[in-house]
């Protein structure tokens, strides 16, 4: 009932970009459902934005399941129903469950370890049924969804922890391309792009993989260890001139575009990087504007002004569409 119910919401957004810029729902339209959902991907594909995004990891049987952390304690019910199925360290990895056994657990807004909402004010039912859905299963919708609605909303791919699911025996690069293969996403005109934060696997998907679609190098702080990339180096000019040679653009954490620190007030002056990217004809998607967690010192008109006029950016990924698309008609 929820599910169909989202359809009605369509007609509530305009039906069409008429700015160069490209959104990105996060997670789908994770800032008013939980996120990677069916239906939070519905409720995006609603909202118009130019793409919706899907983080991929690989259950035990090796299906691409969307969902954003090799963990599954922070957004479902994982502790409930398999209380006995952590590993040694106390987390619950998808890859130690079968597409079956995922199916039985039902997805909730995202918690801490200590089970408090990271986001106080979003979604906070808890009778609807949220569960987990297969990459396969995302593409169906969205491309069923712009059949019937004539529309070209595309798909944002995270290839995620490849190393990890490397050393638990599974090449998830490799089974993500023949899932959008079997599906007939590589057509010309497919609206795909691919993304990880490996620079060591955005090579090897272009150079042996022959991935030839969009293909962005997501960018972290080096503490956060996603990769073994060196991230430091990788915004350096040397950096850039090597990624230019396989990728098509950058996505960015927001802060890591400007002087000043996330903790400081408000946003300093646009780094040198980011210039240093854009002659280099590389595009900037940087991550993630979102109403409810904006730097301090700094409104969402002037955190988008900033990434749009100042850092003259190709687009953004948002938890929340609708003001993003509002400011780029008021604005542009």
């Amino acid at each position: 009932m929820l599910f169909r119910a989202l359809v009605i919401v369509f007609s509530l957004y305009p039906a069409c970009s008429v700015w160069a810029t490209d959104i990105i729902a996060h997670r789908g339209a994770s800032g008013y459902l939980p996120e990677h959902t069916l239906e939070a991907a519905t409720l995006a594909f609603a909202q118009f934005p130019d793409y919706i995004e899907q983080d991929v990891v690989l259950a035990a049987d090796d299906t691409p399941i969307v969902l954003h952390d090799i963990h599954l304690e922070t957004v479902t019910n994982v502790e409930q129903v398999f209380p006995n199925r952590a590993r040694a360290d106390g987390r619950f990895y998808v890859r130690d469950f079968t597409l079956a056994e995922l199916r039985k657990l039902q997805v909730h807004e995202r918690q801490t370890k200590e089970h408090a909402d990271v986001f106080a004010h979003r979604y906070s039912g808890s009778t609807a049924h949220f569960t987990i859905a297969t990459l396969a299963e995302h593409i169906e919708l969205i491309r069923e969804l712009n059949a019937a609605y004539n529309r070209k909303t595309g798909m944002y791919i995270e290839i995620k922890s490849p190393r990890w699911h490397n050393k638990e025996g599974a090449d998830i690069s490799n089974i993500v391309l023949q899932t959008i293969n079997q599906e007939g996403l590589t057509a010309p005109d497919s609206r795909l792009v691919l993304q990880c934060f490996d620079f060591a696997e955005i090579k090897r998907i272009r150079q042996q993989l022959n991935y030839k679609g969009t293909l962005i190098q997501l960018v972290g702080l080096n503490s956060w260890q996603e990769s073994q990339t060196d991230y430091d180096w990788l915004l350096s000019e040397p950096g850039l001139d090597a990624l230019a040679t396989v990728a098509d653009g950058i996505g960015p954490w927001i802060p890591q575009m400007f002087d000043k620190p996330e903790a400081a007030k408000g946003l300093g002056e646009v780094r040198e990087w980011v210039r240093q990217a854009q002659t280099r004809k590389l595009l900037l998607h940087p991550y993630t504007f979102r109403t409810d967690a904006l730097p301090n010192g700094i409104s969402s008109q002037q955190l988008l002004q900033r990434l749009f006029n100042d850092a003259n950016v190709d687009g953004i990924f948002t938890d929340q569409v609708p003001p993003v698309k509002a400011y780029l008609e008021h604005n542009r």
